[in-house]
């Protein structure tokens, strides 16, 4: 019985050890911390100014204050926030806290007239460790430098300068074989027969203001109609729109256009009546030139271009394609002097009803609208680009000038009052324009060449469109050409004038020239000055005769 009572004991003692030790708690495995909670943007502010995500016109040493929901990690800041221009350089800058560390204030030093953009990526973190939930990108562009870049002279002292340093990419620059005008500063051996007219006329301004002397300005001359006369390719008397002016062969313009341009070739005319009126000296030297300038045109064969004797003159023909382009010459557009000069060719003139019924179309190139508080006489809609307005009227004087479809002299001021009007108004919204910076025509743009015009407005200002409507619109020219000149003169002045374009909204400036852009400039501030050119190409008895016989009346024919 004692025994059957100690097996129950130590059964019992058993029992209670097991019991004990089931009774322990078991470990339980470690708990993650919480995850850190994102955060997002808030608020920017751009010198104390909300304008969402972009700012323009900003100072070269703004303030810039980017506020996030939550307090920032500094460590993060480096990695996290950029500044970079357009090129991708970086820009430097400093940064500060405010507000708890949940605002970085960020005090960069700033180009003028340059776009940056501010990124802050999602490396950024928070003091709880955590991520900022989206990037934020911020565009800077920056503001004019309102300095002037050069000292203050006077406004003809000005005129003169532009003058004087534009004449150079025709005299200095110009090709050394032909003397003719390169098509770019950049194109080497290709010359452009219209901006050698235009840069002829140039040449005679050059010598009329002592920039040469008048043997220097006849020996480039006897270079020019030298090698128009014994070298250059001509069709049926016309010239390519270009040409290689080391050997006078054809520069293709484009697959179709390897043979005549008559519109190229009226301006080069335009441009050789012009010298031969001012060189009219008795010595043999100018007598020759003369005479060599008149064979030259008496060989263009205006009639011809009919193309079967329509009552329309056609811009292109090619040996190799005929007039598979099958362009027509019909206003309003900047091709006036074409028929000016067709009727007044003493060998192959046209008849007034090709006039009529090709160029004025009737009466269809009338227009007659009203934009911008100005009315239109001629053309497309808003007027189109204003070279409209500058090639053919280097030459014809369009004061007091009219005929049966248009008062001249209006349709020139009121077609650059309306690009002017336009440019104020910037329905488009493009930084920078203004009544000091404004003036769309064919220019150089950013990775391309286009037309500006109001319908077909991309933000480009050239300042040849300003310019070279002096004679129009003075006082708004002029104060274009003060702006271009004392406010962008750091960026837009160079060695042969002012560069082609430039835009304000998406930071550019161009650095290029062109010919048919710089020759304009030249001629038409002088015709502003002193009617010099328009003077001369309106003395010839042959444009008297052809604009007369178009209907054209005006106290200078």
């Amino acid at each position: 019985m004692r025994e059957l009572k100690q097996f129950a004991g130590i059964c019992l003692l058993f029992a209670l050890a097991a019991c004990g030790k089931s009774s322990t708690p078991t470990p339980t495995p470690p708990v993650n911390p919480p995850t850190a909670t994102s955060f997002s943007f808030n608020t920017l502010k751009v010198d104390g100014v909300t304008n969402g995500l972009t700012y323009n016109n900003v100072g070269k040493a703004p303030s810039i204050e980017i506020s996030f929901l939550a307090a920032v990690d500094h460590n993060s800041v480096n990695n996290a926030l950029t500044l970079k221009d357009r090129s991708g350089a970086m820009a430097p800058f400093m940064v500060t806290y405010k507000n708890g560390d949940s605002t970085v204030v960020v005090a960069p030093t700033l180009g003028a007239i340059q776009k940056y953009t501010l990124s802050v990526t999602t490396a950024l973190k928070s003091t709880k460790g955590g991520f900022l939930q989206s990037g934020v990108d911020v565009s800077l562009t920056t503001a004019v430098d309102p300095n002037d870049k050069f000292p203050t002279i006077s406004d003809d002292a000005l005129l003169e300068l532009v003058q004087k340093q534009t004449f150079k990419y025709f005299y200095d620059f110009g090709h050394p074989t032909s003397g003719l005008a390169r098509e770019r500063n950049s194109s080497g051996d290709v010359v452009t027969t219209g901006g050698s007219g235009f840069g002829i006329m140039a040449l005679v301004v050059g010598v009329n203001r002592n920039f040469i002397s008048r043997a220097d300005g006849l020996a480039r001359m006897q270079k020019i109609v030298g090698f128009l006369k014994t070298k250059a390719a001509t069709f049926h008397g016309a010239f390519p729109h270009w040409l290689n002016g080391a050997t006078g062969a054809v520069q293709p313009f484009s697959a179709l256009d390897n043979g005549a341009d008559l519109v190229e070739t009226a301006y080069l005319i335009e441009g050789l009546l012009t010298a031969r009126q001012y060189f009219n000296g008795a010595g043999a030297d100018e007598t020759a030139l003369r005479a060599d300038i008149n064979t030259i045109y008496q060989n263009v064969e205006w009639d011809w271009f009919r193309q079967g004797n329509q009552n329309v003159l056609y811009w292109h023909w090619s040996p190799s394609n005929g007039w598979a382009i099958n362009m027509k010459i019909a206003g309003w557009n900047e091709a006036l002097m074409v028929y000016a000069l067709a009727a007044a060719s003493p060998t192959h003139s046209i008849p007034k009803e090709v006039y009529d019924n090709g160029w004025a179309q009737n009466g269809g190139m009338k227009n007659g609208s009203t934009y911008y508080g100005v009315q239109l006489p001629l053309g497309p809609a808003q007027g189109g680009p204003l070279f409209f307005e500058h090639y053919s009227f280097m030459g014809i004087n369009p004061t007091g000038l009219t005929d049966a479809y248009a008062n001249y002299e209006e349709q020139a001021k009121n077609h650059t009052l309306i690009n002017y009007n336009y440019c104020v108004a910037n329905p488009k919204s493009y930084n920078g324009y203004s009544a000091n910076c404004w003036g769309l025509t064919a220019s150089d743009i950013e990775n391309g060449y286009t037309a500006s015009a109001p319908n077909n407005d991309v933000g480009v200002i050239a300042p040849t469109a300003a310019i070279s409507s002096l004679p129009y619109t003075p006082t708004q020219s002029m104060a274009a050409l003060r702006f271009f000149y004392y406010k962008l003169g750091d960026k837009l002045w160079g060695d042969y004038g002012f560069y082609d374009a430039f835009n304000l909204s998406n930071p550019w400036f161009a650095n290029s020239y062109l010919a048919i852009d710089q020759g304009p400039e030249i001629v038409m501030i002088e015709n502003y000055r002193s009617g010099l050119l328009w003077n001369l190409f309106m003395s010839c008895p042959e444009v008297k005769t052809g604009m007369k016989g178009l209907g054209f009346s005006s106290p200078n024919l």
